[in-house]
């Protein structure tokens, strides 16, 4: 797999050397300080940048200055004391990913992937309160091709879109958390759907002519 070039963009030493503990064999990182260094890094056509959201001189994740480079970048937010709030603000911004400055080098290669392909990466509080944001929200619809699905994959489909975590759904049916895994790999199938997010937008009447 050919390396990606990515910039790590952050004032703080020691989280700069955090960062470098990322498999060169798949990233090609530089080191970035200021919002400007992100600004060339565009100019370059560069499209990837792991983000210090802590660092004093970038403006707010809201802030309009970060739209021109959202448009065209993939940019994972990043900070030492993340928060649900932060990290949905962040997201509907545009970042395409949230998650903790100091997570383990693997965690940010998996986070660096999935915004690479044009996925967004969330924690799993973070996908849980928006799961449940969108069912608070948007009434599940009558129709959403569930009629694809076995009784079965229906209920864990209708549970996993309103957040509840596979140890939930299998309580709740009395099966094995394995076999929630299982069921949940055929409902994504069946339904052309990535992730829980995805899945969750399709139930509350987003997204059927993907699944129709």
């Amino acid at each position: 797999m050919a390396q990606l070039p990515v910039l790590l963009l952050t004032d703080d030493d020691v989280l700069w050397q955090r960062w470098r503990e990322l498999n060169t064999s798949r990233w090609l990182p530089a080191r970035g300080h200021t919002f400007a260094d992100l600004v060339r890094w565009q100019q370059n056509r560069r499209q990837l940048a792991l983000i210090d959201m802590d660092s004093k001189t970038l403006p707010a994740a809201t802030s309009a200055e970060w739209r021109p480079l959202l448009a065209t970048m993939q940019l994972i937010a990043t900070t030492s004391h993340p928060s649900d709030d932060a990290g949905t603000q962040a997201i509907g911004a545009g970042f395409s990913g949230y998650c903790h400055a100091f997570a383990p080098p693997e965690t940010l290669s998996q986070a660096l992937e999935v915004a690479s392909a044009g996925e967004i990466w969330m924690g799993r509080s973070l996908v849980t309160r928006l799961l449940r944001m969108v069912d608070q929200r948007l009434p599940a619809q009558a129709s959403w091709a569930s009629h694809k699905l076995t009784d079965r994959e229906n209920d864990v489909a209708r549970r996993a879109a309103v957040g509840d975590s596979n140890l939930v759904i299998a309580t709740a049916l009395g099966i094995t958390e394995r076999t929630v895994k299982a069921h949940m790999s055929s409902v994504f199938d069946k339904l052309n759907v990535a992730d829980r997010l995805q899945l969750a937008l399709l139930v509350h009447g987003i997204g059927q002519r993907q699944a129709a």
